[in-house]
């Protein structure tokens, strides 16, 4: 029976040291090596050509990985088996591709006789190693090394920090150029239509937009009461309020405006409200993508934001409220 939890947390805890110590030191230890694959991705990707991934061991999963990473974000990849690759799969692989072989020690021999194979048909190649000397460094295009000091195995033989250190390494490879093509979150939403983070993605201001009846709007002319009646008919929590000739959104006047007037004490009621508006509110444009607007909710700590259409008219509001039924918090 196991009794003294201590010393297990301490174990994990070790084991989560060492690697981020070697994620942290294959960071530190980057050069220009980097953005040279970088730019070789770029190369391959505007010729309308794949990236391959090839490895054995823990190094597979890892591999498949990072193909579905960039097959995520629009770059074509796949993963090579590279036993299977020596009797046939190779069919996969096409001139001006660009192959990544990923191997802790440079030397693993699967990968070591897969490479002549690809240089044959024209296949560029980028070994991802610790080990600068290798038969893989030394004969590859490109190499890529991570760093780390010692596995986060007890016996510093399984995979484990070298492990990590290479996934995230990919990651980097793959985040990096995910950047340099201008990826948007609207491209992202586009290849992943599936699911609740499709859902998310794809949802429109337009599709939790409050609009008619349960959305409070008046000239800027209206007084403070005319204002809180609106609000409380719509049971919303604030007013959009207009220019009398233009129709434009000129402010908004909130129940905690109201309240805040309230406390300060005097007759305000009949006062024309846009006294005691906000001018400049934030707003969104009714065919934003919904996390747009959940961003302006997160940046600035507001309660409603109006929607506004193209020329400025206000079309509905969006209470805060209504974010966690729609799953976009």
């Amino acid at each position: 029976m196991i009794s003294d939890k201590s010393s297990l947390l301490d174990k994990a805890r070790k084991c989560l040291e060492l690697e981020i110590a070697a994620i942290q030191n294959t960071a530190d230890n980057l050069d220009d090596s980097f953005v040279t694959i970088i730019e070789a991705i770029h190369n391959t990707v505007e010729v309308g050509k794949k990236l391959i991934f090839t490895g054995v061991g823990k190094n597979s999963p890892i591999c498949q990985k990072l193909a579905g990473t960039f097959n995520s974000t629009g770059v074509q990849a796949c993963y090579l088996d590279p036993v299977q690759a020596l009797h046939g799969d190779l069919g996969i692989c096409s001139k001006n591709d660009l192959a990544f072989l990923i191997s802790n020690s440079g030397q693993t021999e699967e990968l070591t006789r897969l490479l002549m194979p690809l240089k044959r048909l024209t296949v560029r190649t980028v070994a991802i190693t610790s080990d600068a000397h290798s038969d893989l460094a030394k004969n590859c295009d490109h190499s890529l090394l991570f760093h780390f000091d010692k596995e986060a195995c007890p016996l510093n033989l399984a995979p484990t920090a070298s492990a990590a250190a290479a996934l995230a390494l990919g990651d980097a490879i793959a985040m990096t150029y995910l950047e340099v093509r201008g990826f948007t979150r609207e491209d992202f939403a586009k290849l992943h239509p599936s699911g609740s983070l499709g859902k998310f993605l794809l949802l429109r201001v337009g599709e939790i937009t409050r609009t008619g009846e349960k959305f409070a709007t008046l000239p800027e002319t209206c007084t403070v009461q005319e204002a809180i009646i609106e609000i409380s008919k719509a049971k919303c929590g604030t007013i959009a309020l207009t220019d009398t000739k233009s129709g434009k959104l000129k402010g908004v006047f909130s129940d905690g405006d109201f309240r805040r007037c309230a406390l300060a004490g005097g007759d305000f009621m009949g006062q024309p409200v846009k006294k005691l508006m906000t001018t400049n509110p934030k707003t969104v444009g009714f065919n934003n993508l919904a996390v747009d607007a959940l961003r302006f909710f997160e940046k600035y700590n507001i309660n409603d934001l109006v929607v506004v259409d193209k020329n400025n008219k206000p079309v509905g509001i969006i209470d805060g409220q209504d974010l966690p039924k729609f799953r976009i918090v």
